[in-house]
């Protein structure tokens, strides 16, 4: 409903902040690494945002860029894993983290989340392999590390694979390579 809030910063607390916008200030919930991000108090932001309602309450889950927020869509779409829980998830994970852990079968890197358990780990990784690939994964990496990159990822591909399977192969754990 509420694709993303742009307006002046007014507060930073540990995992709400406060965004003033024509008037109206947004309490946002933000992953616990998000406030140290920010700019100051009193600069403009623009937080791209999720509008969870139920029936007592009506809140909003806000990151600081559109993949974080897609990431975080598809957390809350694991049974068991409500909004807090993924927050939870992507305070101690980045997205990228996140990504390789699921497709690397990392149930100890996804269960140091907090509230995330070794069970709730494994179901995560389970409900959302099938909805990441590895081609993807190393393509949005990229894209983070090296936006003006201009690399065909065809060739990237068949490289990439090889050097993971090589690290694996030389005793690397499997997330430790796919980085």
């Amino acid at each position: 409903m509420i694709s993303y809030i742009k307006g002046e910063l007014s507060e930073i607390l540990p995992d709400v902040i406060v965004v003033e916008a024509n008037g109206i200030g947004y309490n946002i919930y933000v992953p616990g690494s998000v406030p140290g991000e920010l700019p100051s108090v009193g600069s403009e932001v623009k937080i791209y945002t999720y509008m969870n309602v139920k029936e007592d309450e009506c809140s909003l889950f806000g990151f600081l860029t559109r993949d974080d927020l897609s990431m975080f869509k598809m957390l809350i779409c694991v049974n068991g894993i409500g909004p807090k829980a993924a927050l939870g998830v992507l305070a101690g994970l980045t997205a990228d983290e996140l990504r390789f852990a699921v497709l690397s079968d990392d149930i100890k890197t996804i269960s140091r989340a907090p509230g995330i358990g070794k069970k709730t780990a494994q179901k995560l990784i389970l409900e959302l392999k099938d909805k990441l690939k590895l081609e993807d994964a190393f393509e949005k990496k990229l894209a983070h590390e090296q936006e003006a990159a201009d690399i065909s990822s065809s060739v990237l591909h068949d490289g990439r694979q090889e050097a993971v399977e090589a690290l694996i192969a030389l005793g690397y754990s499997s997330t430790e390579a796919m980085k």
